[in-house]
Order: structure tokens, then C-alpha cells, then sequence
């Protein structure tokens, strides 16, 4: 490798696209105005939020007004687990969610635990699916929130929502779907999917940290995180990011015309040419046609994948297990799959963006063929 970064963790973060960066230059040099203030600047701010706000809905079809701002998918996350549960002290008592989610979706099903609520954590498959017979025994007339990612992080794979929302509906219970990683990869409804809830993420589509969004279908009300001035719709106070809030609109924008070339064929082909190449030395993590179009959860048998890293040194990717003081233990999402610990403790995400080539690809491939050796080059792909 000559030296240059190939960056193959776009689950974890995107770079900031250059047309989002020049949406919020304007924002950094003059137009500073509080958008609830009355004046000219302040009504330029409200109209540039609500654009913003407008763009978002579009990308997840829905109306501007169920979109609140907020700083993140963790913030998204628990506005609206504890706020459903908090809403006018519920009587509802029951949380289902699985056990392959987000810390950002499970630290706060624990936190309600310990104050009483009732949660209940759903297994899943080899595949990273949710064991829908079981989703189904756990919600009943008492569940309050059903809350269940769109796409795992670590693999990819995506969940039937569509099906536990219909689920969710007999019960009367609300579902929430955490589609931070989805949203900008796929085409993602909000009717499509039958969710209440949904988050958002900014930084996991080309916009800054700091920043993403709740979709709250109208009619369903949340007590807020944040109490004080009647911000978004009396739903988060605090006065507007507007820089944030136009960079995470341009971001949705530009995602609508990039969905079709969410890395899907390229995807395909490193993993048809890791199959070619390594054989019986790879498993694929995940399911094979259910997942993201980016996302490969590769396990390297009989390696270790932080040495493999450190050798793929101008790689930027992600392993599947953490290593402490001198013990490796392999990622709970893996774990609840059914991973071997071998075959955990050697599982690499290779997650690709917009701007990832086919010469990167063929160039990351080249260094794993010299570390650990063609099998079968030239033969079959998984």
C-alpha cells in the first residue's frame, strides 16, 4: 500500500460531503439569527430551519412536522424510549426490545428496568434476525413500546419491521425502529415500515456529529428530555442549531439522489472475490440478501482480526471483538447470533461509502491475499 488511507468504516462515521460543508458556510459567516426571534434575521433562520426540516421528512416520507432535531442518534434514542414511557406516567408497563440493539436503545430499556418497567429482550437467528415467534409471545395488551433497530451496526442485517409492526398494531403498542444506519442507504418509509418512531442520525450520512433527528408520528405524544421554552414543537427545548439543522437537510437532500448508489454491486463484488480467493478461511456475518448494501461482517478463520488490522495498516475498518488485557472477547452482537468464539475473535466490518473505489477494493484484497494466502484463487465466490 502506498501510504494513503483506505477507509472501509463508514457504519462508524462518513465524511462531511463537500455540498453539505457548503450549505453551512453561510451559517458560520453571517446568517446568525435565533429563528425564534421576530425580526428579519431571525425570520431568514426559522424559514432556512423549516426547509431543513422539510428535507429530512422528504428522505423518510413523512409530514415536517413530525420531525423533531435533536443531537444524535443516542439523544433520537432516548427522547423517544423514555419519553413514550414517562408520557403522563403511562400505565403501560411492558418495553420489548432485542438483544443485538444499540447501547443507545439498550442503556435506556435498563435504566426504565430499574424503575420498574417491564422489559423483555428478544433473541435472534444465526443471521442476526429477530426470532419473530418469540418477539411475538413477549408483546401483549400491556407492552407500551416495541423498540427494534432497522439495520445492525455490525452486520447489516435488516429486520422485518413491516411484520412487527402488524404485530405491534393487534397489541396496541407503539414501535420504534432506531434507522440511524439505514436512512441514506436504502429507501427507508416511515408508512412503509409501520413505525411511530423513528431515528435518525447525522453523521452516518455525510452530515457533522452532533446532530440528527426523530420522526414522532403525529398524535403520539413523549415527554420531553429537555424541559423549557417551547422548542420543536414543545417537544426539545433549546434555541435552534440552525447550522446543524441546514447541514442535516442537505444531507437528506443529497441522500435522495445517492440511494441508488449505495455501494450495492461493489459490495457484492468484494465479497464474491473474498469468497474466490480465501474459501473455507471466511464466514459471512449477517444475512446474505437481507442487510445493508455497504456492510460486510467477514470472519477470518483461525486469525486474529486486530493482528489482521494492524497488518492491513492503511485499512480503516472495524473488528468484531474487543481485546482486554490481554483476553479477547467477541462482540455481544456476534455472541447472541451464535458466533463461534474462534470465528468471532477473527471477524472484521467492512463497511464502504460513497466514495470508496474498486481500485481501493482490488487494493485491500491484494494485502489480505499476501498475509494470509489465496486458497483458491480465481474459484467461486461465496
Amino acid at each position: 500500500m502506498d501510504g494513503r488511507m483506505i477507509y472501509l468504516d463508514y457504519n462508524a462515521t462518513t465524511p462531511i460531503a463537500s455540498e453539505v460543508a457548503a450549505a453551512m458556510i453561510p451559517y458560520l459567516f453571517g446568517h446568525f439569527g435565533n429563528p425564534s426571534s421576530s425580526h428579519a434575521l431571525g425570520r431568514e433562520a426559522k424559514a432556512d430551519v423549516d426547509r431543513a426540516r422539510g428535507q429530512v421528512a422528504s428522505l423518510v416520507g413523512c409530514s415536517p412536522s413530525e420531525i423533531v432535531f435533536t443531537s444524535g442518534g443516542s439523544e433520537s434514542d432516548n427522547m423517544a424510549i423514555k419519553g413514550v414511557a414517562f408520557w403522563k406516567l403511562n400505565r403501560k408497563r411492558r418495553i420489548v426490545t432485542s438483544v443485538i440493539e444499540h447501547l443507545a436503545v439498550l442503556m435506556p430499556c435498563r435504566y426504565l428496568e430499574s424503575m420498574g418497567f417491564d422489559v423483555r429482550y428478544v433473541s435472534v437467528d444465526r443471521q442476526g434476525t429477530v426470532d419473530m415467534e418469540a418477539l411475538e409471545r413477549e408483546i401483549n395488551e400491556d407492552t407500551l413500546l416495541v423498540t427494534i433497530m432497522h439495520a445492525n451496526n455490525e452486520t447489516g442485517t435488516l429486520q422485518p419491521l413491516h411484520e412487527i409492526s402488524a404485530i405491534c398494531r393487534k397489541q396496541g403498542a407503539l414501535l420504534h425502529t432506531d434507522a440511524s444506519q439505514s436512512v441514506g442507504k436504502v429507501p427507508v418509509s416511515v408508512e412503509a415500515l409501520g413505525v411511530d418512531l423513528l431515528t435518525i442520525a447525522g453523521h452516518k450520512l455525510y452530515a457533522p456529529k452532533g446532530i440528527g433527528a426523530l420522526y414522532i408520528r403525529d398524535g403520539i405524544e413523549l415527554e420531553p428530555l429537555i424541559h423549557g421554552a417551547g422548542h420543536e414543537g414543545g417537544r426539545r427545548a433549546g434555541t435552534e442549531n440552525v447550522l446543524l439543522d441546514v447541514a442535516l437537510g442537505a444531507a437528506c437532500a443529497l441522500a435522495e439522489k445517492h440511494l441508488q448508489d449505495a455501494n450495492d454491486s461493489l459490495t457484492r463484488y468484494f465479497l464474491h472475490e473474498l469468497g474466490a480467493r480465501f474459501r473455507d478461511q471466511i464466514i459471512l456475518n449477517g444475512h446474505p440478501e437481507k442487510r445493508l448494501p455497504n456492510t460486510l461482517n467477514v470472519s477470518f478463520l483461525g486469525h486474529d482480526s486486530h493482528d489482521l488490522l494492524r497488518k492491513l495498516s492503511n485499512v480503516a475498518a472495524s473488528t468484531g471483538s474487543a481485546c482486554h488485557s490481554g483476553q479477547t472477547t467477541i462482540s455481544p452482537v456476534l455472541s447472541a447470533m451464535g458466533v463461534s468464539e474462534q470465528a468471532g475473535r477473527g471477524a472484521i466490518r467492512f463497511s464502504l461509502g460513497r466514495y470508496t473505489t474498486r481500485d481501493e477494493i482490488d487494493e485491500v484484497l491484494q494485502s489480505l491475499g499476501c498475509i494470509i494466502g489465496d486458497q483458491n484463487k480465481g474459484g467461486e465466490g461465496i
